[in-house]
């Protein structure tokens, strides 16, 4: 039997160099997989860890064109395939993801921005694959855009009336920015909503009563806003449903009945499986909204404490079925991070909830600036 010589070519075939000199194509290396069709290729794509695309597309360039093109991205969502990331900034220049399947963290690329927008504060929304930082810049309110797939910052197209201080939340490729303050400190009812699929905004009805420092949600497929103050002197306890169907605003009564302060940061709230947690930072406890009794009740205590700093540098927030709480703590080696999770189907035992410690962040700091959890 004949030896036998695989080489490379100079072009993307595969070549099979036999002793007698002669040469016979085998396959084309442009192929997604060798020996696969395209199609059924992308469909084992699909089922890639995301923190292994970094490496993958070292080695395939069609890969990495398949990714940024977002034709990847389309085939997970069609399969339903969904990996929850958190995103954080610990420090003002710096954001990082975090998978807490593979307890793995990545640096995320720099952002582009002004040293203004850097050291200002600022909010953060994950909406579709995109990370939205909104903030100020020298001149005016800004929006970053941190797009998963193409792993790069651009500037996002602002909204229609710029705002800070409001309350928001994001269903699929969809958000819901509401209330907050212009940048004359106007306190703001009118609410906009983002569709990431066409990166624009779209003007929606106002809300019933104006307020900042505010919380939003999805619940059922609406999106509410509780919590905040409509003056310097005056703290919301009602809430206000909108119906994306109805285009209409909804009053509710005693929906948030913790009394918000000027120097209380906005409620930290949570929704896993259309169900409404809390922070009641003043106790540390976490608390379950009663829709039917539009009622709170005491779950168990976090694993952190929140009254400290008066709830600010800690996040609440939801990760596919489960809870999971960033904030800092002090120990023998310095500061550090930590990411616990709860899951609420696994219940309540004699009012202690059973945390879990996902992921720890060491030496940087114990104050978490920004955090929002992507699922794509």
């Amino acid at each position: 039997m004949e030896d036998e010589e695989v080489s490379y070519s100079s072009s993307v075939d595969l070549i099979e160099r036999t002793l007698d000199g002669s040469q016979r194509r085998l396959i084309s290396t442009d192929s997604l997989l060798p020996g696969l069709n395209d199609d059924a290729a992308m469909n084992c794509f699909a089922y890639v860890r995301r923190s292994d695309y970094a490496s993958l597309s070292c080695v395939n360039s069609r890969f990495n064109k398949q990714i940024r093109s977002g034709a990847l991205a389309e085939l997970r969502k069609k399969i339903g395939i969904v990996e929850y990331w958190v995103y954080l900034v610990c420090d003002l220049k710096e954001w990082e993801a975090f998978d807490p399947d593979r307890n793995k963290w990545m640096a995320l690329p720099k952002m582009p921005c002004d040293e203004c927008f850097n050291h200002a504060d600022k909010e953060s929304l994950a909406v579709g694959s995109e990370l939205l930082v909104f903030g100020r810049e020298f001149y005016d309110f800004a929006i970053w855009k941190y797009a998963f797939f193409s792993h790069s910052w651009v500037k996002c197209r602002g909204m229609n009336q710029p705002r800070c201080l409001f309350g928001s939340g994001s269903l699929g490729s969809i958000a819901i920015v509401a209330g907050g303050s212009d940048k004359k400190g106007n306190v703001l009812k009118s609410a906009e909503l983002y569709d990431s699929s066409k990166g624009r905004w779209e003007t929606l009805p106002d809300m019933h009563i104006p307020r900042r420092s505010c919380s939003g949600f999805f619940m059922n497929e609406k999106f509410y806003v509780i919590g905040g103050m409509s003056s310097p002197t005056v703290s919301l306890t009602c809430g206000e449903e909108y119906n994306l169907k109805k285009r209409k605003w909804r009053k509710i009564e005693g929906m948030y009945p913790y009394v918000n302060q000027g120097a209380q940061a906005p409620p930290l709230v949570a929704v896993v499986e259309n169900e409404l947690y809390a922070v009641e930072h003043l106790t540390n406890m976490v608390m379950k909204y009663e829709k039917v009794g539009n009622t709170w009740n005491v779950l168990g205590r976090l694993p952190v404490r929140a009254d400290s700093s008066n709830g600010w540098g800690l996040a609440f927030k939801a990760c596919g079925k489960k809870l999971v709480v960033v904030g800092g703590q002090r120990g023998p080696e310095g500061e550090s991070i930590v990411l616990s999770s709860w899951c609420p189907k696994s219940g309540v035992n004699n009012g202690i909830l059973d945390w879990k410690i996902v992921g720890v962040k060491e030496h940087v700091g114990v104050f978490v600036y920004n955090c929002a959890v992507m699922g794509c």
